[in-house]
């Protein structure tokens, strides 16, 4: 049975945190002398530290509580936290399946964390088959799976998340930073079944802020209480609180640009599959496509040629390259370089 206080680090299961001049005053004043802020100026005050105009817009949208949802410097510090937070450095392990984001294995390096890769396999799916050791392990505290899937764009089967929800003892992160461009469920629709679900969601992708470095994460209050914790006091600026309420108020034109993506990556996909070198094109429900060519570096150099940049995942999976969709425009270019290889 999943126990919260079990399976977090004893220091930070203790830990007072920091409590800002703005967490112990909530309102509005005329005037406020209580956090050694310079009085002049258009920036010259301390964010809100909880964020609260952006949960509880978010709240509306995704149908969760304020109090479900963490608001960090893009979903890398929701990545970095939960290390902080459930792993002991040096002693305990985490696990994420390969081929796969590779923050997961740069977060767990900085913190000093073992973190275990099982291969995938059939279409980039889990093996359970092999995976019951590490489920029993109680050094393995943590388990990452990035769905729709970095760079491979499949989404992984719903049922073996829910078999690995039920039957961890640790914490499993969900990360949906490609979950807009998808038409299956988010499992922020679990969060209340599931007390070890962390649902790590994204600005950069769909809603196209890429630059302002804003995340969030949903999941129970106990666990966003150690969130809380942990976080610096003003962790989200306010000039990227400021960009991502914008765009959370023109929500119209974020389905816009989603469905243009959308009808652009079936285009693009289309016609790759008419390029003599592209031997296959995977399933995606990202706003990217993992394709497999005669030869990736060769290609990928080309492009850079061609001022068009793709990414090179050859040491990864063999003999791919990832597409971003771009504008029809931009993916125009690159079928016309692509072509002409």
């Amino acid at each position: 049975m999943f126990s919260l206080e079990k399976i977090v680090r004893k220091n930070i299961w203790n830990l007072t945190p920091y409590s800002s001049a703005r967490d112990e005053f909530k309102g509005t004043a005329d005037v406020f002398l209580d956090a050694n802020e310079n009085p002049y100026g258009n920036l010259n005050r301390y964010p809100d530290p909880q964020q609260i105009k952006i949960k509880e817009k978010l709240a509306k949208i995704k149908n969760v509580n304020t109090d479900q949802i963490f608001i960090g410097n893009g979903s890398d510090e929701v990545i970095d936290i939960a290390f902080r937070i459930f792993c002991e450095p040096g002693v305990d392990k985490a696990l994420t399946f390969s081929p796969t984001y590779g923050m997961y294995d740069v977060s767990a390096d900085i913190n000093n964390i073992e973190l275990i890769k099982q291969p995938l396999i059939n279409d980039f799916q889990i093996n359970l088959n092999q995976l019951q050791p590490y489920l029993d392990d109680p050094l393995v505290k943590m388990i990452f799976i990035c769905s729709p899937n970095n760079p491979t764009g499949n989404t992984i089967n719903e049922e073996d998340i829910e078999y690995i929800l039920a039957n961890f003892e640790g914490v499993v992160i969900i990360d949906e930073a490609y979950i807009d461009f998808s038409s299956k469920q988010s499992f922020i629709e679990k969060i209340n079944d599931y007390p070890n679900l962390i649902v790590s969601q994204t600005f950069s992708k769909a809603w196209g802020l890429a630059g302002v470095r804003v995340g969030a994460a949903y999941t129970n209050k106990a666990i966003l209480d150690l969130y809380n914790r942990v976080k610096p006091p003003y962790n989200v600026s306010v000039l990227n609180q400021d960009a991502v309420l914008d765009s959370l108020n023109n929500l119209s034109n974020v389905e816009k640009n989603i469905d243009i993506i959308l009808e652009e990556r079936s285009r693009l996909k289309q016609r790759l599959a008419s390029i003599k070198k592209v031997n296959k094109i995977y399933p995606s429900d990202a706003n990217f496509l993992l394709v497999n060519v005669d030869d990736a570096d060769k290609t990928y150099n080309y492009l850079i040629d061609e001022k068009v940049i793709i990414r090179n995942r050859n040491k990864v999976i063999n003999n791919c390259i990832r597409i971003t969709v771009g504008t029809p425009e931009e993916n125009e270019q690159l079928i016309n370089a692509l072509k002409a290889l």
